[in-house]
């Protein structure tokens, strides 16, 4: 079995985690490759009991690969699909961050969870993500048109409103006159589109969410269409560019371009330990089940 390796570092304590994830593969016998970047980091560090000098780098990853460890938090498994795009290869979210919808092995069961995904004891986890395409085209955005969590549309450069006109296939939607508007997938909805009052949809729907951030229209609120639905901005403002947010990528746009969001064609798939469910993580993250009235 191959496995490739990738985290930002630096959390406190992270070599212990680390550490705890070389030595429970090793002992499977599993071949460890770790990204370039992240292996320099790791190398930096004097704390490690693995000699690092034997393991494996890589820059990009092809099918060889069987599985692919995050080894952070949300923001890191949002990179680590940069890597993985429409390879096919599952990752596993070892969550030494802090929330955590996504990286769903906790740092104090490494060891045992990975044991139970090298002996085939997980369910996979399949996730849509959306497509990004801008007119006229955006250098910037192409080699990585894709988001898992959402595309988001912000002002730049002022405290001014921006209007963002909205199309739901070739069909005029409405004018947001907002900070922004995001459009989000189910996996996403757990983020910046919650904080923005945004509902809570299971990943396992066949959606996007329309949600404005801070909108002037009192009237508005969020909207949920089927995914085969195309999503279509058009910003305007006082400054002539605007800001266009993939995950954690960010590009500044001219006014007027033409933003075309739509499901991507390919998916991301999540290994998830067996006893772990999305109602679970609700419970646990969102404290759901803190009222003591339950």
């Amino acid at each position: 079995m191959k496995i490739g390796i990738y985290g930002q570092f630096y959390h406190k304590n992270s070599e212990t985690h680390i550490q705890a994830i070389l030595n429970a593969l090793q002992s499977k016998g599993v071949e460890i490759v770790v990204e370039k970047n992240f292996l320099a980091l790791m190398r930096e560090n004097q704390s490690f009991h693995t000699d690092l000098s034997n393991l494996a780098s890589f820059t990009k990853l092809d099918t060889s690969y069987d599985l692919f460890f995050s080894i952070g938090g949300d923001g890191t498994i949002l990179k680590s699909i940069t890597f993985v795009r429409d390879l096919d290869i599952p990752i596993v979210g070892v969550n030494t961050g802090r929330l955590g919808f996504l990286a769903t092995i906790q740092k104090q069961d490494i060891t045992a969870s990975i044991t139970e995904i090298l002996e085939g004891n997980y369910y996979i986890s399949e996730r849509s993500l959306l497509s990004i395409e801008t007119s006229p085209s955006n250098k910037e955005i192409t080699p990585l048109n894709f988001a898992l969590n959402e595309v988001a549309v912000n002002r730049k450069n002022t405290t001014s409103m921006i209007k963002v006109e909205t199309t739901i296939n070739s069909e005029y939607l409405t004018s947001y006159w907002s900070d922004g508007l995001i459009i989000s997938t189910p996996t996403g909805s757990t983020g910046y589109s919650l904080s923005c009052g945004g509902p809570v949809i299971e990943p396992s729907n066949e959606s996007i969410i329309l949600t404005p951030i801070a909108p002037h229209n009192l009237n508005v609120r969020p909207l949920v269409v089927p995914d085969n639905s195309v999503v279509t901005l058009k910003v305007s403002g006082r400054e002539d560019t605007h800001l266009v947010s993939l995950d954690s990528r960010i590009v500044t746009l001219e006014n007027e371009t033409v933003i075309t969001i739509k499901k991507a064609p390919f998916t991301i798939k999540f290994v998830q330990p067996i006893e772990e469910s999305f109602i679970k993580t609700l419970r646990k993250k969102l404290l759901w089940g803190e009222d003591k009235r339950n």
